[in-house]
């Protein structure tokens, strides 16, 4: 009898899951994608449009050995499971995988399991199902609706203006930050003043704003009105009203990976991209000492459900260390619209593993992340926060002044998530009603408003998921992109368009305004939803999308203008046309205007760091240069001395980097070089990847 094989798309994810199975079977990965649309046929979109629209896919020639090393696997095996990752794009992958290793997809042979634990993966081989090729479908109708967006609209652009690219989702997150841009620029400040009484009572000092006279609220516009004010009031303020309510304050519900990547951003200053590779380390596996396994559960997630199971732990762990006065309630979602799958939220695969116990088995980037996850989970299922809350009313001629403070008698939830979510108290004296207090100072300032605030990466997320547009699974991607192709750049945690991002958004919104917008972006995320679950087509819906976006590329071809590049004032020397600016692969530079005739480029003065050496070999001066593996010591008398000098020869051991190879999924190490230090896959030589 031959063995049973299990394909998983990541090789860390197999090593785990080897260590939960019997000699009876194989596991391996796939890395990823085994195949992908092809770049011919007309327009290069790997798309047969006037067919039904059927997509041509081809294996990329480095996948060439891992299908060869599959497909010898498959044939000696006596059963195939796939067991790729439980959302539509890893369904799309065991698609591809039963296509190209021709696995029988009549067969009960796909698996999924939300957690990369023992139990869970056992349980997935006792209750395969077939491949949902609705949600196949999905994925593909996205897929291709992609391709045929971003070849389209790239090429136009680029001819016409020179950007780079252009994509269905990325236009759009650049657009809101454009507009974002335009708001802030339009905006007029208006002033306004603010009049404040401190006191102090019972040796508490506490704070009143002015805000009504009598019962109409007040508005100071300018320092005329402040003052006429300021000369009205006396130092003696009478407590007209005391309101003392108390309030709860609730728990948030376990992550998805939306407010995943949001409380990241702004509690742990972790980028998208880095939160996303670090929580896919957590959830692939760690080595704990005597096994390997999942410390979290699928971290690409709509969903806020938990399981029974873990809720029960959960919940007998709360009153274990806590008492059951610290028990909640378990959160229901209040939407069903855009959630995918039947996903859990995000949560550790045990609540026994606590950040402390698991602390010496994570990096410091695995620990942080780990921490916040366990900590929401668990916060989730604990009690309301209580708090003591206490408002005056102060009179002072008519002049109506507030005073607010709380203070924190129950902490409830906060007991475990207080570290990522502070309360701070704010007491006020004990007062009675008619009691007549002294103020120690009044004082009126000068305040304007201010425009609204830019896009952080954590508010863009927000906004994005708010809206509708894009998957969070994509949110990462999108603002990588938009950053890499120079549209926008991210300053002091806020994003601004440049002078590239600007432009092309002006002309997508002049000549794809039905196409490139929030509101068209979000409905065809919803069509995308609905060929999931079965109730939409495939050709249906690429077809009204193709009528409708393809008379606007033809009309942008007719009427949109080239851009001409921006004139320096230099004439070439070499042939005395105009220079211009242009931008290249390492961002802008000066060249001839009549390339490629002239192929002229100015080079512009480069400063020379010395090293404090001279060559042996030539008596130069030897000085730091930059090459492609970093920076290293060569002869300034370059070409014609050539002396490099190496490197000490002491070996030292790769630094194991939180990102993953795009190639094969295993880590990224920092190694040392001919040149210096480098970035490669820690497959090297079996697997090449080099990060620039």
């Amino acid at each position: 009898m031959g063995k049973k094989l299990v394909i998983v798309e990541s090789p860390s994810k197999s090593k785990t899951i080897e260590h939960y199975l019997g000699s009876d079977y194989i596991v391996t990965s796939s890395k990823g994608h085994i195949r992908d649309l092809s770049t011919s046929g007309k327009e290069g979109l790997g798309v047969d449009v006037e067919n039904h629209f059927e997509p041509k896919y081809v294996v990329p020639r480095r996948k060439n050995d891992t299908v060869k090393e599959l497909k010898k696997l498959v044939k000696d095996a006596d059963f195939v499971y796939l067991a790729t990752d439980p959302d539509r794009e890893g369904e799309a992958i065991s698609y591809h995988l039963a296509q190209v290793l021709n696995v029988d997809m009549d067969l009960t042979n796909r698996i999924v399991f939300n957690e990369v634990t023992k139990d869970a993966v056992i349980n997935s081989l006792n209750n395969p199902r077939r491949i949902d090729l609705d949600l196949v479908h999905s994925q593909e109708t996205r897929r291709v609706l992609d391709r045929i967006i971003g070849f389209k609209l790239s090429k136009l652009l680029q001819r016409k203006i020179k950007s780079k690219s252009a994509g269905r989702v990325q236009s759009v997150a650049l657009r809101l930050i454009c507009e974002k841009e335009k708001e802030i620029e339009a905006f007029t400040p208006e002033e306004y003043w603010k009049v404040i009484a401190s006191f102090k009572e019972d040796d508490i000092p506490f704070k009143a704003e002015l805000n009504k006279l009598e019962t109409k609220k007040l508005k100071i516009t300018n320092e005329a009105q402040a003052l006429d004010i300021y000369n009205a009031l006396d130092r003696q303020f009478k407590v007209e009203s005391i309101k003392k309510t108390r309030k709860s304050k609730n728990s948030k519900p376990p992550f998805i990976t939306s407010t995943l990547q949001q409380e990241a951003s702004s509690k742990l200053n972790m980028a998208a991209r880095k939160t996303m590779s670090v929580a896919q380390k957590l959830y692939e596996g760690i080595n704990i000492g005597d096994e390997t396994v999942g410390l979290i559960t699928y971290m690409r997630t709509d969903s806020i459900r938990l399981s029974d199971t873990f809720v029960d732990s959960a919940q007998e762990f709360i009153k274990e260390n806590y008492g059951k006065q610290y028990l909640g309630k378990v959160k229901k979602s209040t939407k069903t619209e855009n959630v995918q799958d039947a996903h859990e939220g995000i949560r550790p695969t045990s609540i026994e593993r606590t950040p402390e116990v698991m602390k010496k088995h994570l990096s410091n980037d695995e620990f942080k992340l780990y921490s916040l996850i366990y900590a929401r989970a668990l916060a989730s299922l604990m009690a309301s926060a209580k708090l003591d809350a206490t408002s005056l009313v102060l009179d002072n001629n008519g002049y109506k002044f507030n005073s607010s403070g709380s203070i924190l008698y129950f902490d409830g939830y906060l007991k475990i998530y207080g570290p990522y979510e502070q309360q701070t108290d704010e007491i006020l004296p004990d007062l009675s009603e008619e009691q007549m207090i002294a103020s120690e100072s009044i004082e009126k300032t000068q305040h304007f408003t201010k425009p609204p605030a830019r896009y952080s990466e954590a508010k863009l997320i927000k906004t994005m998921e708010e809206l509708g547009i894009g998957r969070p699974s994509t949110y990462a991607t999108i603002i990588d992109t938009i950053q890499a192709r120079g549209y926008v750049k991210l300053e002091n945690k806020a994003f601004f368009p440049t002078e590239s991002g600007v432009l092309t958004n002006d002309k997508l919104t002049e000549y794809f305004n039905d196409i490139i917008n929030v509101e068209y972006t979000a409905t065809m995320e919803q069509e995308l939803d609905e060929i999931a679950e079965g109730k939409n087509e495939y050709e249906k819906t690429l077809r009204t999308f193709l009528d409708r976006f393809q008379p606007l590329v033809d009309n942008a071809y007719d009427k949109m203008e080239v851009v001409a590049p921006k004139k320096t004032g230099e004439k070439c020397p070499q042939c005395g046309h105009d220079l211009v600016e242009r931008n290249g692969r390492f961002g802008k530079f000066v060249a001839c205007e009549n390339y490629p005739e002239c192929k002229y480029i100015k080079k512009e003065p480069v400063a020379v760091e010395e090293t404090g050496e001279v060559c042996p070999q030539c008596g130069s001066k030897m000085i730091f240069k930059t090459g492609r593996f970093g920076k290293f010591e060569a002869c300034s008398n370059y070409p014609e001395c050539k002396y490099i000098k190496k490197k000490s020869t002491v070996k030292k051991e790769p630094v194991v980097t939180d990102e993953k190879c795009p190639e094969c999924g295993e880590p990224i190490v920092i190694k040392q070089g001919r040149f210096g230090e480098f970035k490669a896959c820690s497959n090297y030589p079996k697997c090449k990847t080099i990060i620039k």
